[in-house]
């Protein structure tokens, strides 16, 4: 699957670029499998979910996977936006930016609070949430549902031995599903190329390539580091992610992938079901490293842009504020547009950026989600390995990934 995904990812980018307008026309194939994808997206949040949590009889240990699962959250979008900061500064990118924010007005952004953010995510009418696709508001109504399953007792034994069955049957529809990826990822890649070509220059481009190199340098040192900590060898990680973070960065969206990154967890990196079903839907929704890494950027941009330097205590504040930011942030194109305006306001700097950098948002963020979904499947191997959920054989088995 990865050898095709590949393919069809190269073969889109040469499709793109030289049949041009033409192969836009190619977009509903894309939007197709998107469509499948997300049709997927509901039933495995809250089916793998709640048997995540029906396997977890100890409460207290529920407790400490989530306590630790947010801690690596935290910690990896952290350093995600301080490396993306630094290399800013490094390069000064947005320094010849005024003469482009001459007249331009941002987009109308939707203002929201922090304290709108943790009410959305208790649902009133849990079939809303569903039927609107509102990921934190299914998380929440499956981790009660889960743990009333268990509080039942014998009662809710013949319900949770549904919802194992349930499971079984939502991956038979991912893998259905899957089997046409190449097709859409081909088509969804020849529109994206063809609609943007090489027009990604000057200043634009300084900020694209900060954070590819930001996001690079997490998938290629900090993660590796962080496994080595937990005594585990970084390359089959990295080897078998790379057919995931090959459809995220055609996709944008984390949720799309979610359903490949379930399996390839638990199939291919030997993360016990229990965890990766809680970790693995939270993170898809809570944990954006790569979109740190775009904020982080875009803070130090803007600054640049209109001649502030930021003190040290503003930056902390825009990591503070990129974390917070993020637990809010939807899996789904286009988000870092929505909360830019969040970290950007938390310490003066103008709007206006927003709507420059909106001509290159989508080739950011095809690079962020390749990141924010290997950040979510390292948060599970390192959860996992933390407790003694991990299959050492399968994560090191690298025969298994050709699947």
């Amino acid at each position: 699957m990865w050898l095709k995904i590949m393919l069809a990812l190269v073969l889109g980018v040469i499709a793109g670029l030289i049949g041009g307008e033409w192969i836009k026309q190619l977009k509903p194939i894309g939007d197709i499998f998107l469509a499948l994808l997300k049709m997927t997206v509901v039933p495995v949040i809250f089916v793998s979910l709640v048997c995540g949590i029906t396997a977890l009889k100890d409460l207290s240990k529920m407790g400490r996977v989530a306590a630790k699962t947010l801690v690596i959250y935290a910690v990896t979008m952290g350093i995600a936006a301080a490396i993306a900061m630094l290399l800013s500064m490094t390069f000064g990118i947005g320094s010849g930016m005024s003469a482009m924010l001459h007249g331009v007005t941002a987009p109308e952004m939707q203002k929201t609070t922090l304290l709108d953010t943790m009410m959305g995510i208790f649902p009133d009418n849990p079939f809303k949430a569903f039927a609107e696709g509102q990921v934190l508001p299914i998380i929440v109504f499956a981790i009660f549902f889960g743990i009333a399953i268990n509080k039942a007792g014998t009662a809710g034994e013949p319900v949770q031995r549904l919802f194992v069955s349930l499971n079984e049957v939502v991956f038979k529809l991912i893998l259905m599903v899957l089997s046409f990826a190449p097709y859409g990822v081909f088509a969804l890649i020849a529109y994206v190329t063809a609609d943007n070509g090489f027009r990604v220059l000057g200043e634009l481009a300084s900020l694209v390539g900060v954070i590819y190199l930001s996001c690079t340098l997490m998938l290629v040192v900090v993660f590796p580091l962080l496994l080595r900590l937990f005594v585990l060898p970084a390359w089959p990680f990295l080897r078998k992610m790379l057919p995931v973070q090959l459809f995220a960065y055609s996709t944008a969206s984390s949720n799309a992938t979610l359903p490949l990154n379930m399996e390839t967890c638990e199939h291919q990196l030997g993360v016990h079901n229990s965890i990766a079903s809680f970790v693995l839907p939270l993170g898809a929704t809570v944990n954006m490293n790569g979109l740190a890494t775009y904020l982080g950027a875009v803070a130090i941009f803007a600054a640049n842009a209109v001649g502030i330097e930021l003190t040290l205590l503003q930056m902390v504040t825009v990591i503070v504020t990129t974390v917070l930011a993020a637990i809010g942030a939807a899996g789904v194109p286009g988000t870092g547009l929505i909360v830019m305006s969040l970290v950007l306001t938390s310490v003066g700097l103008p709007l206006e950026v927003v709507a420059a950098i909106a001509a290159v948002d989508r080739i950011i963020d095809m690079m962020n989600t390749a990141t924010n979904v290997s950040g979510d499947s390292l948060a599970a191997v390192l959860v996992a390995r933390a407790e003694g959920e991990l299959d050492l054989a399968t994560y090191r088995n690298l025969a298994n990934d050709t699947e």
